[in-house]
């Protein structure tokens, strides 16, 4: 296909225009970001979405790398000289690699099999009087005795005959149509059951796998990564089966065309034979590869989507934070940071087990809330989380007795991922005086300030929102989360002048280098005044310039714009159309009421030409004239704060919860409700007032507050169910 071919194809596939398929591929082959196109092109690709962004992206990829694939097949054919003007035109109108590698299969170099054996042997042109099935009389053993042969190992007809099966059973094999007949069985009627390892006599997490059947058209994606990961630790044998003999009926029927063939019982035992030594589990690791294949991308999409939830949850600005760190042995670490996020002093209590030095711990908590007007306790939900939650839940209460007015709170946050942080070289780098532990501890900290500012400085896996992410194809995880981060940090933007070097990072058009140089610019001059004064950064040109320049904001700057999303390659427009409207540009925070009273009801296609833009690029530029320096977070709702902790013993059936939704994966979501275990909200459970639930994103996402009452509690196995509210 050329590439003409390849945007049409594409354009039919995603309901648009080849015109938009080739403009966006002429972009990304330029250089430029989705973020960049999705916000500063919609003229040109025609409004098309991050979402259709990616797809018209990853679909082009695709099909090069499925053309560069067919040109190495047939390269590969050309120098066996095998071919054929059909075979060619077959393997040039392939859309798919499956089928392509179908295609493929009978001129793949492969290792010597037994058919090439009996190939060795000269028994190939016996093999095609089986395959041909056109002689229906005679005694099959007389045009087998020719074939006899002491050098070659076939004394008699009986085993020339068998041997020639061999080739025969490769031939059956390779057919294209017997591969996708026996495929749509499997798919049809195939059913994947597991068993427990006989030799494992101890309790694992696959006790629901014991004794595990499911049709392979039913099976879920969570079963198949489950089966996956069972399997590879030994604790799980998984096989497939069908039924046999009605299988063999059905492939006898396309392989068989001549029943009067005199050797057709002969053919039936080279299908039997090609089925269960090469058809089978051939396709059975197919099926299973397509099956992973498959869970591995619904996993990764939920992961992708629980991390986009949680990288933009609402930062709580202008909080004085005290992060602790909960442990038992070792004690808790704490750490003290101000509105900014610096770090202004840190130490260890120990009010958990196995010290309990309660009234110690008591004292220097009350000391550092002192000292710094701390507003808010950011409790890590690992080892000894409850346990401290209980310990500061008192503090809190007794500061009331002596300090009613005042307004301290904590909060359970997620510290997955922070010890990958504090080991890092870029916490090393930002406190190299300090342990890994006390680093750790301050990103749960910076996590309730600004969680997407703190989160980008870790891998996105391990920051703890998916299901089975260390099973899944790594390359496309990795993909996948790199393009969710990039599509965060540009949607909300970045402070110029405080912004880390890892979330400049993921900037449109930035490089790490460029990142790093644009913080040591930082550091040796000042602060930046300007978006113009980024083109001094070394390894900025236009290009990158072009890419970065609208994502970045700078509050209190020489330009009003500057901290709006409008792009310095608009701002001449923007000036035009204030002035159009008499709106003053260096006064906008001033202005809202006027500004959204002036833009309201305006026809845009006429403002739109006399300004000389289009219109999504008016409509972006009214948007942040009316909202200067908004951040898209500020709308969310705020995180769930405490004061006061409750037990498992604490609940009842019945009872209604306030909680925080944590994870979401296929079977419901994990919340916490302010005990020491997270609810399961089971995806039966979410269908309260509205239809069944198919998807459990659909009704909520991590970080969501909701109403949950509980309905079943297991103390002994420390579980909690609950039904949405």
């Amino acid at each position: 296909m050329t590439d003409s071919q390849i945007f049409s194809h594409i354009a039919s596939t995603l309901s648009i225009s080849p015109k938009q398929v080739q403009t966006v591929a002429g972009f990304i082959d330029e250089g430029a970001t989705i973020p960049f196109l999705a916000r500063y092109r919609q003229e040109a690709t025609g409004g098309l979405d991050e979402e259709q962004l990616r797809s018209v992206r990853d679909m082009i990829e695709f099909h090069r790398t499925l053309e560069d694939r067919k040109k190495t097949i047939l390269k590969a054919i050309k120098e066996q000289e095998k071919l054929t003007p059909e075979l060619e035109e077959k393997i040039k109108a392939c859309s798919d690699l499956k089928t392509l590698e179908d295609l493929y299969l009978p001129y793949k170099k492969k290792r010597k099999t037994r058919g090439d054996m009996a190939k060795e042997k000269g028994l190939e042109p016996l093999a095609k009087l089986i395959w041909d099935q056109e002689i229906t009389e005679g005694n099959p053993l007389d045009f087998a005795r020719e074939y006899i042969s002491e050098q070659h190992e076939l004394p008699d007809a009986e085993t020339a005959l068998k041997t020639s099966l061999d080739i025969v059973a490769e031939w059956i094999n390779e057919s294209m149509e017997v591969r996708d007949r026996l495929r749509y069985i499997i798919r049809k009627h195939g059913i994947l059951k597991s068993e427990k390892n006989p030799v494992i006599d101890q309790r694992t997490n696959f006790e629901d796998y014991y004794e595990f059947s499911n049709r392979i058209q039913y099976i879920k994606p969570h079963q198949v990564l489950a089966l996956n990961r069972g399997e590879r630790e030994n604790i799980l044998f998984v096989n497939l089966e069908l039924n046999t003999d009605r299988t063999l009926d059905n492939l006898d029927d396309v392989v068989i065309t001549n029943d009067m063939s005199i050797f057709t019982p002969y053919l039936q035992d080279a299908v039997e034979d090609s089925f269960k030594r090469l058809l089978l589990p051939s396709l059975e690791r197919e099926l299973r590869n397509e099956l992973t294949s498959q869970a591995d991308e619904h996993a990764i999409v939920t992961f992708a989507t629980n991390l986009k939830n949680l990288l933009l949850q609402p930062p709580l600005k202008e909080q004085i934070v005290m992060g602790i760190d909960p442990a038992y042995r070792t004690g808790c670490k704490l750490a003290v940071i101000d509105e900014t996020g610096a770090y202004k002093e840190g130490t260890t209590i120990f009010p958990t087990p196995p010290q309990k030095k309660i009234a110690e711990s008591a004292g220097v908590v009350n000391r550092l809330i002192d000292k710094y007007g701390v507003t808010l306790i950011a409790i890590g939900n690992g080892t000894g989380s409850r346990e401290t939650e209980q310990f500061i839940a008192e503090v809190i209460q007794s500061r009331k007795e002596s300090k009613p007015d005042e307004t301290l709170s904590y909060l359970i946050i997620s510290e997955a991922g922070a010890s990958v942080y504090s080991a890092s070289s870029i916490a090393r780098e930002e406190f190299p005086e300090l342990d890994a532990a006390q680093r750790g501890n301050i990103s749960i900290a910076r996590r309730v300030q600004d969680p997407l500012a703190e989160l980008v400085k870790i891998d996105p896996k391990s920051i703890g929102v998916g299901l089975y992410q260390h099973d899944v194809n790594q390359s496309e995880l990795a993909k996948k989360l790199d393009d969710v981060v990039e599509s965060c940090v540009n949607e909300v933007g970045v402070n110029l002048n405080t912004a880390s070097a890892p979330l400049l990072t993921h900037i449109s058009g930035l490089s790490r280098t460029v990142a790093r140089n644009i913080v040591e610019h930082r550091e040796k001059v000042g602060k930046f005044k300007n978006r113009e004064e980024i083109k001094k950064i070394a390894g900025v040109g236009d290009f990158r310039f072009q890419q970065a320049a609208g994502f970045m904001r700078i509050p209190d700057g020489d330009h009003p714009l500057d901290n709006t999303a409008i792009h310095p390659e608009s701002y001449e427009a923007a000036e035009k159309l204030c002035t159009l409207f008499g709106v003053d540009i260096d006064t906008l925070v001033s202005q809202q009421k006027k500004i959204e009273s002036t833009f309201a009801g305006i026809n845009k296609e006429d403002v739109a030409k006399k300004v000389g833009i289009g219109v999504p690029t008016l409509e972006l530029i009214i948007e942040n004239l009316q909202k200067p320096g908004r951040d898209p977070r500020e709308s969310l709702p705020k995180p769930l704060l405490r004061q006061d902790v409750m037990k498992m013993e604490d609940l009842s059936t019945g009872m209604k919860l306030e909680g925080t939704v944590r994870n979401v994966v296929d079977f419901g979501a994990f919340v916490d409700i302010g005990v020491k275990q997270d609810g399961l909200l089971h995806i039966s459970q979410m269908s309260k007032g509205r239809e069944r639930v198919t998807d459990p994103h659909d009704v909520v996402s991590v970080g969501d507050i909701i109403n949950v009452e509980i309905t079943s509690i297991d103390l002994e196995r420390g579980r909690i169910g609950l039904a949405l509210e």
